[in-house]
Order: C-alpha cells, then sequence, then structure tokens
C-alpha cells in the first residue's frame, strides 16, 4: 500500500533537493528556514554565537565512532565526556541537523560543506557492511543482532541506545529535507530497513518492555521515513515504536506523569502527534494536546522549562525544584516548542504561540553564554544559584546537541502562511521572502526593548490576501493597535487570538504594531508562595553574586553539567513582602538601561534592596533570584521560619561528596549502574530501586569521607541483604517494618582503606530468596564538623 499524502508541519525545509510533496498540505505551513532571514536583534547575536561555537568541532572527531563501529579506521580520536563513555556518536546526529538549518538560515557554503562531508562519511560507514547499519554504541552490531534475536542482556547494559541512534535518523532526515542532501535520504532509508527486520521478529511484548528505556523519538522518525517514501511499511514501523505505557493514560486524559524521567516522554508525544497528522488519527491528536495542556498549564514554569533532574515533579508540590541546583532541562523545552510547533500548525490558536514566544525568550535564548558561546543543561530556580555552560571541547551533553539546534532555527515560526493568508507569529525581526506569493515582508523593531514593530511590504506589483497578527496576552488591556500607513485601523481579535486585515497590499505599505507590556507576579503551578516577574513576555530576574561559580565553564567530568557550588541558605535569601499594591507600581524603569528596574519597595531585607531586575536571557555569569519567595506584610517572620523549614538539603549538601538517586535515569546512569534482578518505581514521589539479586554504582571517594548513607522506607519488611565497598562487605541491613510509615536514613561508618580520591563501586546484595532495598538515596558523606 502507497501512501497519496504529505504534511510538512515537521518535514520543513524542502530546500536544494527540490523534492515534490505528494498529496494535500497541513492546515497551515511554517515557511522554509531558508525563507526568513534575521535581522539585528537578540536572535541574530545568538545565531551567529552559535556560529562560532559549531566551527570549533571536528567532523571527524564526531564522526570516529561510526567509523570504528564499522570496522573503519578513525580519521581523528573521538571526543571524550559523553561521547566516549557510552552516548558514543549521539552528538554527531545533532550536528547534521544543526548544519543543515544553519545553512538554510544563512546560505553560507561551510555548514554545507561540512554536511556533505560526514554524510559521505556515513555512507562509508554502512556501505562496509551488508546489513544497512550505520551507527556510534559501542560494540552496536553485536548488541543489535542480540536484541534482533530476542536477547536484551547487551542492550540493558548499553546507555539509551534507541535514543543514540534517533540523533542520527533525526540528523539524516534533517540533511536531505532542509540541507538538500541527497545521500543522506539513502543512508536513512536503509537505516529504516534495518530497523525493520531488527524488529521483525520480536513480540509486541518484548518491544513494549524495549521502550522502557528511553529510545528518543524513533515513532516519530519512522513516520517522517514513511511520508518522504510514501511507502506505508515505515508508518507501521512507526506503530511500533509507540510506547502504550504512556499513550494509553494520554487518551483517556489522565496525568500519570509525576515522576517520569521528562525528555523521555515528550518526545514520544511528538510521534504521536506525527502519526497523528498522517493516519487521521484523532486519538492520538487528542492524547498529544492533552500532554500538552498539562505540561504547559501544570507543570512549566514562567520561562516555559519542566522538571527537576530531568523528571516531572508533582504537579502539586513544587518543592523540589525550588530547593534543587538541577532545575528545568534545556532539552526538555527543546521538544516542547518541537511539539508546539505541530499542534499550532494544525490547529492554529495563539495558545500555543503565547507558550512558544515564553520559551523562547527566557529559556532557549538565556540556555547560550552570550559572549564565549556554551550551552546550559540545567535552570536552576534555586534563589541564589547559577548556570554551567559547555565548552566546545569539552561537554558533549544532550543540551549541547539541541543546543545548537536551538540557536539556527530561530527563523521558523516567525511566520506561518495557508494559501494567501499570511500569519506573523512572533515579533522578532526578519525578513520573509514569500517565494509563493512574490513578496517580501520586513519586520523592523527593537523588541522587546520597545514595545513596538512594523511591518513593511516589498513587492513588484499589488498582492492581495490576508494578514493575520497575533495579539498577544501580555498586552495591557486597550494598549494594542495597529495602524496601516499611518491610519489607525480597526481589527476585531478572533476566536483564535489573531486580527487580520484583508485587503490589496502595495510595494511600500506599512502595519505599524503597538505592543504596550503589562506586569505581573506569575506564581509555581502549584500556587505556592514563590513568584516570578513577568513584564510582557519577558521573565525579569536579579543578580545577586558572582562568587563561587564553581565549574561555571564546564570542563568533562561526568557531573561538569551541574552547578556544583555551594548552596545558599534559602531563608537567607531576597524575601518579597506583598504590600497590596499592582505590580507595576513597584517597578521602577532605569531611564537609561531598557528592561531595567528597581523594586526596592517590594524586597524586605534593606541588603537586597538596590537589586536590579533584567531580562534573564541578558543575566549570565552571575547566581541570580529568578523565582522570589513572597510574603504578606504581617506574616513575614513566618514566612522566613517557613522557609528554614522547607531548606533541608543545604545542611546535607555541604557534607556530600557523592550522591545517587536510585531509579533515576540520569543519575544512575552518571554512576554506571549495574544490576541484575532489580526492579524501580516511584512511592510517594519518591524513586527508589531494589533487587532480587543485586544493583550497584560507581562513586566518588575523598580521604574526607567518612560514611555512607542509604535511605529506606519504614514500611518495608522482610527483607535482607548486604552493601559492599568494592569487594568489601560494608554492612548488613535487615529491614523488618519497624520504623513505620516514615523515610529514614542510615549512617554506615566507612573504613579508612575505602576513603581515598578515587572511585568506589557501592553494591546491594540480596540474601537468597529475599529483597535488597528498596532504596530511596545513596551518599558519600563527611563527617558533620567538617561542614565549613
Amino acid at each position: 500500500m502507497k501512501i497519496q499524502w504529505f504534511k510538512t508541519s515537521i518535514l520543513i525545509g524542502l530546500v536544494a533537493s527540490g523534492m515534490q510533496a505528494l498529496a494535500q498540505q497541513p492546515q497551515l505551513q511554517s515557511f522554509s528556514l531558508n525563507e526568513v532571514h534575521l535581522l539585528k536583534s537578540p536572535f541574530l547575536d545568538a545565531e551567529q554565537t552559535d556560529m562560532g561555537y559549531m566551527l570549533k568541532l571536528d567532523p571527524d572527531r564526531l564522526l570516529a565512532p561510526f567509523l570504528r563501529e564499522a570496522g573503519l579506521k578513525p580519521k581523528a580520536e573521538s571526543y571524550g565526556n559523553w561521547e566516549n563513555t557510552g552516548l558514543d556518536g549521539h552528538t554527531a546526529g545533532h550536528y547534521l541537523t544543526a548544519l543543515a538549518q544553519m545553512y538554510a538560515s544563512t546560505g553560507q557554503k561551510v555548514w554545507k560543506t561540512r554536511l556533505d562531508y560526514m554524510v559521505s562519511e556515513l555512507k562509508r560507514c554502512q556501505d562496509n557492511r551488508t546489513d544497512g547499519y550505520v551507527g556510534g554504541v559501542p560494540e552496536g552490531p553485536l548488541m543489535w543482532e542480540h536484541v534482533a534475536n530476542g536477547n536484551f542482556d547487551l542492550f540493558n547494559k548499553r546507555w539509551v541506545p534507541w535514543y543514540n541512534l534517533h540523533k542520527l535518523y533525526a540528523g539524516l532526515r534533517d540533511a536531505y529535507l532542509i540541507g538538500g542532501n541527497a545521500e543522506a535520504k539513502d543512508v536513512l532509508i536503509k537505516l529504516t530497513d534495518w530497523a525493520d527486520r531488527l524488529l521483525s521478529k520480536l513480540s509486541e511484548q518484548q518491544i513494549q518492555k524495549m521502550l522502557d528505556t528511553e529510545q528518543g523519538g524513533m515513532n516519530e522518525v519512522c513516520a517522517d521515513v514513511a511520508a518522504i517514501t510514501g511507502d506505508n511499511k515505515y508508518l507501521v514501523l512507526a506503530k511500533k515504536f509507540d510506547h502504550q505505557a504512556i499513550l494509553q493514560p494520554l487518551e483517556a486524559h489522565q496525568d500519570k506523569l509525576n515522576g517520569l524521567h521528562a525528555n523521555t516522554q515528550i518526545p514520544k508525544v511528538i510521534g504521536f502527534e506525527r502519526i497523528a497528522e498522517l493516519d487521521n488519527d484523532s486519538s492520538f491528536d487528542s492524547a498529544a494536546r492533552f500532554f500538552w495542556e498539562t505540561v504547559v498549564d501544570n507543570r512549566s514554569i514562567s520561562i516555559g522549562g519542566n522538571s527537576v533532574r530531568e523528571h516531572f515533579n508533582p504537579a502539586n508540590n513544587f518543592i523540589s525544584m525550588v530547593e534543587s541546583e538541577q532545575g528545568p532541562e534545556t532539552c526538555n523545552s527543546y521538544n516542547m516548542l518541537k511539539l508546539t510547533k505541530m499542534l499550532f500548525l494544525t490547529k492554529p490558536d495563539a495558545k500555543y504561540m503565547n507558550y512558544y514566544e515564553r520559551t523562547l525568550y527566557n529559556h532557549i535564548l538565556s540556555s547560550q553564554h552570550p559572549g564565549k558561546g556554551g550551552f546550559v543543561y540545567f535552570t536552576p530556580i534555586r534563589p541564589d544559584h547559577y548556570r554551567v555552560y559547555s565548552q566546545p571541547d569539552e561537554g558533549f551533553w544532550c543540551c549541547v546537541g539541541t543546543g545548537m539546534e536551538n540557536h539556527g532555527k530561530y527563523g521558523e515560526m516567525i511566520y506561518a502562511h495557508q494559501g494567501k493568508d499570511l500569519y506573523v507569529n512572533l515579533f522578532i525581526a526578519s525578513k520573509l521572502d514569500w517565494k509563493q506569493q512574490g513578496i517580501a515582508l520586513v519586520q523592523t523593531n527593537n523588541f522587546p526593548f520597545e514595545e513596538k514593530s512594523e511591518l513593511r511590504i516589498v513587492s513588484t506589483k499589488p498582492s492581495t490576501f490576508k494578514l493575520w497578527i497575533r495579539q498577544p496576552e501580555w498586552v495591557k488591556e486597550g494598549g494594542f493597535t495597529l495602524r496601516l500607513n499611518g491610519k489607525f485601523i480597526k481589527a476585531a481579535k478572533d476566536a483564535n487570538g489573531y486580527v487580520s486585515i484583508n485587503r490589496k497590499w502595495n510595494n511600500g505599505d506599512r502595519v505599524s504594531i503597538q505592543l504596550p507590556m503589562r506586569n505581573k507576579l506569575e506564581y509555581l503551578p502549584d500556587h505556592s508562595e514563590w513568584v516570578s516577574i513577568v513584564h510582557g513576555p519577558i521573565v525579569l530576574a536579579a543578580a545577586t553574586d558572582t562568587t563561587k561559580l564553581v565549574g561555571l565553564m564546564a570542563d568533562g567530568s561526568r557531573f561538569g553539567h551541574v552547578a556544583t557550588g555551594p548552596l545558599e541558605p534559602i531563608d537567607k535569601a531576597p524575601l518579597l513582602v506583598d504590600n497590596g499594591n499592582d505590580i507595576s507600581a513597584e517597578l521602577k524603569p532605569i531611564t537609561e538601561a531598557p528592561l531595567r528596574f528597581t523594586f526596592a519597595n517590594m524586597v524586605y531585607q534593606p541588603q537586597y534592596k538596590q537589586l536590579k531586575l533584567m531580562p534573564f536571557f541578558e543575566l549570565h555569569d552571575a547566581r541570580y533570584m529568578l523565582y522570589w519567595p513572597i510574603a504578606k506584610a504581617d506574616s513575614i517572620e513566618q514566612r522566613k521560619h517557613q522557609l528554614a523549614d522547607d531548606d533541608n538539603i543545604i545542611a546535607l549538601a555541604k557534607r556530600t561528596v557523592d550522591q545517587v538517586s536510585p531509579g533515576e535515569q540520569q543519575p544512575e546512569s552518571d554512576h554506571s549502574i549495574e544490576s541484575n534482578g532489580s526492579k524501580t518505581g516511584v512511592f510517594r514521589n519518591k524513586h527508589w530501586r531494589d533487587a532480587s539479586g543485586y544493583f550497584a554504582y560507581k562513586m566518588r571517594t575523598t580521604p574526607s569521607v567518612k560514611a555512607l548513607l542509604v535511605t529506606y522506607y519504614g514500611g518495608d519488611a522482610n527483607r535482607s541483604f548486604d552493601i559492599y565497598l568494592d569487594d568489601q562487605k560494608l554492612a548488613h541491613v535487615v529491614l523488618d517494618g519497624s520504623q513505620g510509615d516514615i523515610f529514614f536514613t542510615k549512617e554506615y561508618a566507612i573504613p579508612a582503606s575505602v576513603a581515598k580520591p578515587g572511585i568506589v563501586v557501592v553494591k546491594f546484595v540480596a540474601e537468597k530468596g529475599s529483597i535488597a532495598g528498596g532504596v530511596f538515596d545513596v551518599r558519600m558523606v563527611k563527617e558533620s564538623k567538617t561542614l565549613n
């Protein structure tokens, strides 16, 4: 059966390839990146900074894992960090996409040259085998051979193999569709055929079990191959990658996301929506929209990000995010914007673009260092903490890969079109070449520093079309106004949040848009007494200190992406006083600096009254306040005591040399988890791991380490197990339920022979017929008296 349709809401940028759509286009289409060019703005600056970072990477070092696995001699040594510790090759896939996007966005040949070279080398790797496989997964061919026969022993010991491979699939797709490299299409299809054969002998139950491990958006890319080729077999393959444990609750509009690894789920939902587009499946579409609404409305903070330590925290309790140095992950927002784009193009509604704009300005734009380059993994909202940035030859985290992509595709959703209708979604200075209509649209502004924008038509002859302009939710009441060639025009907002002008447009016609911004205090989704200060779509923050920025420019160490500098006490952080006044009356503009404000009347402590607010995307190389504790004037002392009580991690953090959260994907991967007969889960919003056999972590030690701290649940009973450090038995543990309905922590003294610089294996081994664990937290700690 051949598919007779093709939709491009994700498959954008059909540029140099000249590929024709097979049939019906979607309701609304984005423009190709080569049709939108950025003008002077923070986004153009970010694009240029990204280019500098990308040019510092060596394609041959990125390609080394693929040549190694194909039995060919690498031309250069592989990069380190995540690129030689199990996720080998994942960055190259991101790099292909980033190269294609940068070529389309700028037209500069250097990006096309690099892209074509990398694709040719990947093809050489594929051609050196007979099965169509190409990948950088360590010992991948042997592992995949076992998987094809239903043996997942090696698969379970590798670091998210399908996730790794998904980056290559996506990179090849984009190299073809955006970068115009036809060879990438051939490599992609052969690689997809390999996957189809690989899964052909596996049962549905085996595949679903396999999908418990993070797999990126394999359902999406296989659906894209179906659209590219018109062959339905790839859509069948895409559906094999649908993870039913996630899909079914979403189809029933049930929020079962608490405790799940956030960025594992978002790409799956992108795949659900892609299949819905191609298969006209309303159930999949409904599931994807429910997921979006749940995450955006209940689980996202003011900058648009979500998750703590990469997992969805309880929607009704954000205290873990407030406390943690591992706040929202940039990859999550990258994927949420991708999903948002898809949903908007199939059902245009300003709510999607409102979220898109908020996240673009405040999380994505802020996630790249503006001078040196470098990308942010976690954005803490903990008071007085900071972010760290990658360096080109050191860090190869997931957020480095998506980071290179993020800042090369800012033009993708500024405009959209449907027939002769043109949508202006974002107020970013840019030039649109609307080739189908033979006109250009130039948007000039200094937004958000000036609260206005202007659209100018450039054409050789009159053209009739309807211009739709988003009326943002953040504009002051009655302040959104339009003028056509200097004359005020009345335009009513439709149900989707847009105003329209339908006329014959002439060369030089101008539409002036006034965008006066309102201010607001935005509480966390759980409505706790924590607020962010928002001006229009811009989240404001304040720099508090520039000291103790440990690892600001991250090295290549396993934990380099985490801001591990000392945590400051939350109860000592700046506290805002709710005086009952409108926030606009409290913010005092600094006239010589746009989007800078003082707000001394709101700040309780005298030493913080000189703090200045600024756009978060401009705040770097400093500790900061992004979310602020707030209290009524008559309850200040009560609020301070509450903050001290809530901040239950700082004393423990000062003692901690190394820590792992059992059951959480990234912390366990960071500590080289090994297990047999083990399982994980979430109990009272805490992750756990136990085993009928064993589980083990590699943990750091120093001469100052004096004890191992392990957290259990008091209700667990009839469990006995041993704890080993390397091969030395440290303790025998019996859990008998006597502690009752609480979590409790045991401290085990560590022999001096173990407390030394380096790595020790902490192993939990069940007695025969019993269970080891459940274990909720594991820490290597110093003595209490060494805190300072």
